[in-house]
C-alpha cells in the first residue's frame, strides 16, 4: 500500500490532469477565431465578411460581399479539403495534435491513479510515465496553438473560405483575426499538465532525499564496522 504522501501527490496529479482534459475537450468544441475583412467585387461595392471559426464547424456572414449578403454554415474540415492547399493540411494537423494531446493526458490520469493505489517499479508506470505523458501532451498542445495561428495569419484560409461561398469574383482587404475562447482554453490546459508534473516531481524529489538519508549511516560508518 502506498504511503499517504504518495497517495496525495499522485491523486493531485490525476485531478489536475482531469481538469486539463475537461478544458481541452471544451476548447475543442468552442469557437477558436473570428476573422473580419472588407471586400468588393468587380464594381465599386464595399462590403464586409465575417468568419466565426471552430475546429469542426464554421459560420460565414457576408454583407454586400461582393454584391449580396448571406449567412453560410459549413463543416470546416470537408470544406477546407475541398478548397485544398496548405490551410486544409495545417487545420487537420491541429485537430490531430489536440486529439493526441487528449489521449496522452488520459494516459497520465490512469498512471497517476494506479500509483495512488499501488507501488510500481520505477518504469513507465511510475513517475517516468507521468513525466512522459504530461510532457508530450504539453508539447503537442503548444504546437497545435502555434500552427493554428500560422494557418489563420499566413495561409489565407479566411480568404479562401470567403471566395468559396461568393457567387462572383471578390477582392478582400483589411483582414483581421481575433482568437476566441477555444484557443485560450488550451493555455490553462498546458498549465495544469505542468502542475501535474510539478506534483510528482515534488514527491519524487522527497522520496529520493529520504532514500539518500537512509543510506548515509552506512556510507559514513568506519571501514572496520562495515567489514563485519
Amino acid at each position: 500500500m502506498p504511503s499517504s504522501k504518495k497517495i496525495l501527490h499522485f491523486t493531485a496529479s490525476a485531478l489536475l490532469t482531469s481538469v486539463a482534459v475537461g478544458l481541452l475537450g471544451f476548447g475543442m468544441s468552442a469557437q477558436w477565431a473570428i476573422s473580419n475583412s472588407s471586400c468588393g467585387g468587380t464594381i465599386l461595392v464595399n462590403g464586409t465578411a465575417k468568419i466565426e471559426l471552430a475546429l469542426f464547424e464554421g459560420k460565414l456572414e457576408r454583407v454586400d460581399c461582393p454584391l449580396f449578403g448571406s449567412t453560410d454554415y459549413f463543416s470546416v474540415v470537408p470544406t477546407l479539403i475541398d478548397i485544398g492547399g496548405a490551410s486544409s493540411a495545417l487545420h487537420i494537423l491541429v485537430v490531430f495534435l489536440l486529439v493526441l494531446s487528449l489521449l496522452f493526458s488520459a494516459g497520465n490520469i490512469l498512471i497517476s491513479l494506479y500509483n495512488s493505489v499501488a507501488n510500481p517499479y520505477e518504469t513507465y508506470m511510475g513517475p517516468i510515465g507521468v513525466y512522459t505523458c504530461c510532457s508530450v501532451s504539453v508539447c503537442l498542445a503548444a504546437l497545435a496553438l502555434i500552427l493554428f495561428v500560422v494557418n489563420i495569419s499566413v495561409t489565407g484560409m479566411a480568404d479562401s473560405l470567403v471566395e468559396k461561398f461568393s457567387s462572383s469574383e471578390v477582392t478582400l482587404k483589411d483582414l483581421s483575426s481575433e482568437m476566441q475562447v477555444g484557443f485560450f482554453m488550451i493555455i490553462p490546459n498546458i498549465a495544469l499538465n505542468l502542475g501535474a508534473i510539478g506534483s510528482i516531481y515534488m514527491y519524487d524529489h522527497a522520496a529520493y532525499t529520504h532514500r539518500r538519508e537512509q543510506q548515509k549511516p552506512t556510507e559514513d560508518a568506519p571501514k572496520e564496522i562495515m567489514m563485519y
